[in-house]
């Protein structure tokens, strides 16, 4: 397998045992799947990994793409899912929902 150009984190909230709690987890119910297939669609040469809790429940849902290091909050929606994606094709972050 070839390193892609994106590697997307997206926080699923899991704690040490395992057991997903928090914002993330029941803000992002479907959105992985959304993004799995808009990315599929698109052909954008990305990956996507569920996470442990970032520590930004307060922000939640959030998203990191990298090696961009692009930290994104209040993703819980296609639309702001579309957004990002858009600005990825556009080699460019998505502006609106970064993190301050």
């Amino acid at each position: 397998m070839n390193k892609p150009e994106y590697h997307i984190f997206l926080c699923a909230s899991f704690r040490l045992k395992g057991d997903p709690q928090g914002v993330c987890f029941k803000k992002n119910d479907g959105l992985a799947q959304y993004l799995e297939n808009e990315i599929l669609d698109r052909s954008l040469d990305a990956m996507i990994s569920s996470t442990t809790c970032l520590k930004l429940c307060e922000k939640g849902p959030v998203m990191v793409v990298y090696p961009q290091n692009w930290w994104y909050a209040g993703v819980d929606s296609e639309e702001a899912m579309d957004a990002i994606l858009d600005a990825m094709e556009d080699g460019r972050p998505a502006e609106a929902y970064l993190l301050d």
